[in-house]
């Protein structure tokens, strides 16, 4: 596992390398204080498995940083770690492509659950917004299910008929991701095959 912080702070990097050895016996974590290593950084190492990135690096707009790795990088996460608990940062950075905010001040127990959720395919938002988020929309059978937002969006491709291969390609994602999603929606729904989870997807009044 390859992991690149960008963070200004020399010392922030320094103990979150400490935290993040927790992930994987194996990890090897890059660290870039300014927009300009990090682009190198990415660029030297095609095979990063994820960018924890602060909005708020020198160089560059920490918004502008981010969408230029969902832009150039498509299928290489980028989770948001900052220092802003600001409601309209997480929703701007979850709208601009980032696959997960993490505040600062979230324990290191929380941020490892939350990497590993991303690390897995899922989508990590902090339980401010996800509180909110769920008091302003009605409830619905689908919310019973214990999927991830990005397992749901695969899900609803699974219902229109797309293979693994079309729907990794519709959500740029690599087809071996796609594969582990769609075992993880099957156990979920408690089905063996494609087939029955579109028919237990249904009943539980998910549409395409």
């Amino acid at each position: 596992m390859k992991i690149l912080i960008v963070d200004d702070h020399a010392l922030f990097r320094e103990g979150l390398c400490h935290v993040l050895n927790v992930l994987d016996e194996q990890v090897t974590i890059l660290q870039a204080g300014n927009y300009d290593s990090a682009m190198q950084q990415v660029s030297e190492h095609t095979d990063l498995d994820m960018v924890l990135l602060d909005l708020c690096i020198p160089g560059k707009d920490g918004f502008i940083t981010l969408t230029t790795f969902v832009e150039k990088y498509p299928a290489l996460p980028v989770v948001i770690l900052s220092g802003s608990n600001q409601r309209k940062d997480i929703q701007r950075s979850l709208d601009s492509g980032a696959v997960g905010y993490i505040p600062k001040d979230t324990t290191s127990i929380v941020m490892l659950n939350a990497l590993r959720l991303i690390l897995s395919g899922g989508t990590y938002v902090p339980q401010l917004l996800a509180q909110k988020n769920k008091m302003n929309s009605p409830p619905t059978e689908a919310d019973s299910l214990d999927l991830t937002p990005r397992q749901l969006q695969v899900l609803s491709l699974l219902i229109k008929g797309d293979s693994n291969k079309v729907i990794a390609r519709k959500m740029e994602l690599a087809e071996g991701t796609i594969k582990m999603h769609v075992t993880s929606i099957l156990k979920c729904l408690d089905v063996s095959n494609r087939t029955q989870a579109v028919v237990a997807a249904q009943a539980f009044g998910l549409t395409i």
